[in-house]
C-alpha cells in the first residue's frame, strides 16, 4: 500500500500539469501551446521537486525515528501527515498553499517508501526478498497507473474538479493502510534489535506459521547483532562512516539506490504528460492517454520481473539489461529529434521509444535499485543506513525533477527530447559503477551479507563466496561468557573474556 500511495501521487501530479483546470489557477494563458495554457518553469519544478525535496528530509531523519518507534508506528505517522497534506492542496488556490501541501506530502511518501521497505527487508526470507521488494515496485507502478487513468477521465472538466477529484483518490490508501497495520506485527529483527525477544518470537510465528526453522533463525538474527555489538557498541549516524566496513557498506547502498535517479526516470515519471502535450511532439496522440499506456507497459515489465528477480542476479541485470536499455534509447531519442525535429514521424519514434525506456526501467532498475539499498546495510545500522540511502536518492530525485522544466519547457531552453543527451551519458556512468563496485548479493540472508563484508571481499568474489557461519559461532562463544555474569565477580568476567578473546 505503501508504495501505491507514492505512485498514485506521482501519477496524478505529472498529470495535473497539463488540465487546463488546474492551468486557469495555477498557471497563465498561453496560445502558443495546445490547450491553451501554461505553467512557468519554476512553479512547474517546484510543484514536482517539492514533494522529493519533503522525501529526502523524512528519509534522512528515519533512521532516528525507526530505531525508536519500530516501523508500524512510522508508517502511522506518515498516514496522518498524507491526509493532512491533501486536505491542504485541495483547500488551497494559492501556489504558496500548494507548495505547502507538496512539500508536507513528500515528508510523508518518503517515510512509506523508507519505513515499509524496511519492514519487508528484514520480514522477508531469503528467497522471497527480491520477490517482495519487486512486488513493491509492481504497485508503484500500479499507482502511477491509476493516478494517469483518473487524470485522463478528468482531464476535459474545465473546472477545479478535472484536479480535486485526483487528488481526492489520495486519502483511500492511507486509511486502508492505517486499519491493516492493526493486523500485523512490528518487524521480528527491530524487536530483536531493542531486547523485546518474546514480542520478536510472536512475530516470527505469524510471518512463518509453517515453518520448523523459526527458532533457528531468531537465534541467527540475535547471534548476528551480538557480534556486531560486541565490536561496535553504538549504532547512529556517525557510525555509518567511522568504521571502514560499515562506511563501504554506507556508500554502496547510497549508490545503488542512486541509479534509479541516474537513469533519468524522474523526467519521464513526473513530466511524461506535460512532455507528450508539448509542441515538439506534433500532437501524436492524446498525452493522456500516451502516458496511461506507457504506465501500464511499466506495469507489465515489473510484473514480468518478479517471476525472475529472484534468479538472475543484480549486477547483471542492472549492468546487461536495465541502465544499457535507458541509456541507449535516451540517446536515440535526442539524435532522432536533433535531425528530424517536430515532425509526426519522429513523435511516434519517440512515444515507441519511450516505451521502451519504461520497460528497462520498470522492469529492470527500479526493483533492484532498492533492492540493493536495503539488503547491503548491516543489521545494527539498517535504518540509519537506508535511510540514508533512501535520503539520497531522493535528492537525486529532486535535483532531476528541479531541473527537468528549465530543458523542456517552452518558456524556457524548449530542448524537449533533446534532453536525453544529458541522461544517456548518466546511464553508462552507472553501468561502470556497477561492472566494478557492485556485490552480487542474490538469495543471501543478512546474516551471509554481514559475513561477507566482515570478510572485506572485492566485489566480484561475493557471487561464488562459500559463508561459514564463524561469525554466529564467535558471538555464541562470547555468550558461554555472558551467561556466566551472574555467578562470577567483575573481574572474574573480565579475566574470563580476555581469555576468550585471545584464544580467537
Amino acid at each position: 500500500m505503501s508504495p501505491f500511495q507514492y505512485g498514485i501521487d506521482f501519477g496524478a501530479i505529472g498529470g495535473l500539469q497539463a488540465m487546463r483546470g488546474f492551468l486557469q489557477i495555477f498557471g497563465h494563458a498561453d496560445p502558443n501551446v495546445p490547450s491553451g495554457h501554461n505553467i512557468s518553469p519554476t512553479r512547474q519544478q517546484l510543484i514536482s521537486s517539492l514533494m522529493t525535496l519533503g522525501a529526502f528530509l523524512s528519509s534522512s531523519s528515519a533512521g532516528l525515528f525507526a530505531i525508536k518507534l519500530g516501523r508500524r508506528q512510522c508508517l502511522w505517522m506518515a498516514c496522518i501527515l498524507c491526509c493532512i497534506s491533501n486536505v491542504v492542496m485541495m483547500g488551497t488556490t494559492s501556489i504558496g498553499g500548494l507548495y505547502a501541501g507538496r512539500f508536507l506530502i513528500g515528508i510523508a511518501n518518503g517515510w512509506f517508501m523508507t519505513f515499509s521497505q524496511l519492514y519487508i527487508q528484514e520480514s522477508a526470507p531469503a528467497r522471497y526478498r527480491g520477490l517482495m521488494i519487486s512486488v513493491f515496485q509492481i504497485w508503484t507502478s500500479i499507482g502511477s497507473l491509476i493516478g494517469t487513468i483518473i487524470d485522463n477521465s478528468t482531464h476535459n472538466l474545465l473546472n477545479r474538479n478535472s484536479y480535486l477529484i485526483p487528488l481526492g483518490t489520495i486519502f483511500i490508501v492511507p486509511v486502508f493502510l492505517s486499519v491493516g497495520l492493526f493486523f500485523i506485527p512490528e518487524s521480528p529483527r527491530w524487536l530483536m534489535l531493542v531486547d523485546k525477544k518474546e514480542e520478536a518470537h510472536k512475530a516470527m510465528l505469524w510471518m512463518r506459521p509453517h515453518s520448523e526453522s523459526v527458532e533457528e533463525e531468531l537465534s541467527e538474527i540475535q547471534a548476528a547483532i551480538e557480534a556486531e555489538t560486541a565490536n561496535k557498541a553504538t549504532a547512529g549516524f556517525m557510525d555509518c562512516w567511522r568504521n571502514p566496513v560499515d562506511r563501504r557498506r554506507t556508500l554502496l547502498a547510497i549508490a545503488a539506490v542512486s541509479t534509479q535517479a541516474a537513469s533519468g526516470a524522474m523526467f519521464i515519471i513526473a513530466y511524461g504528460t506535460y512532455f507528450f502535450q508539448a509542441k515538439q511532439m506534433a500532437n501524436v496522440g492524446s498525452p493522456f492517454m500516451n502516458s496511461c499506456i506507457l504506465t501500464s507497459v511499466g506495469v507489465l515489465a515489473v510484473m514480468i520481473n518478479s517471476a525472475v528477480i529472484s534468479k538472475i542476479g543484480r549486477r547483471r541485470v542492472f549492468l546487461m539489461a536495465g541502465l544499457s536499455v535507458c541509456g541507449i534509447t535516451q540517446l536515440i531519442v535526442a539524435a532522432v529529434y536533433h535531425v528530424r525535429p517536430g515532425t509526426v514521424g519522429t513523435g511516434k519514434t519517440i512515444v515507441a521509444l519511450s516505451i521502451i525506456y519504461i520497460t528497462g526501467y520498470n522492469g529492470m532498475i527500479a526493483a533492484y535499485a532498492w533492492l540493493s539499498g536495503g539488503e547491503i546495510p548491516s543489521q545494527r545500522l539498517r535504518s540509519y543506513t537506508f535511510g540514508i540511502a533512501a535520503a539520497v536518492g531522493f535528492a537525486g530525485a529532486w535535483l532531476a525533477t528541479f531541473t527537468a522544466p528549465y530543458f523542456i519547457n517552452p518558456d524556457a531552453l524548449g530542448w524537449g527530447p533533446e534532453y536525453g543527451w544529458i541522461w544517456g551519458p548518466s546511464c553508462f556512468i552507472a553501468i561502470v559503477w556497477v561492472y566494478f563496485y557492485l556485490p552480487e548479493i542474490k538469495n543471501r540472508t543478512l546474516e551471509e551479507i554481514d559475513e561477507m563484508f566482515e570478510a572485506k571481499l572485492p566485489a566480484r568474489k561475493f557471487r561464488n563466496y562459500v559463508c561459514t557461519g564463524r561469525f554466529v559461532v564467535d558471538a555464541e562463544e562470547k555468550n558461554v561468557v555472558v551467561e556466566r555474569r551472574s555467578n562470577k565477580k567483575d573481574v572474574d568476567i573480565r579475566q574470563e573474556v580476555a581469555s576468550v578473546e585471545k584464544s580467537g
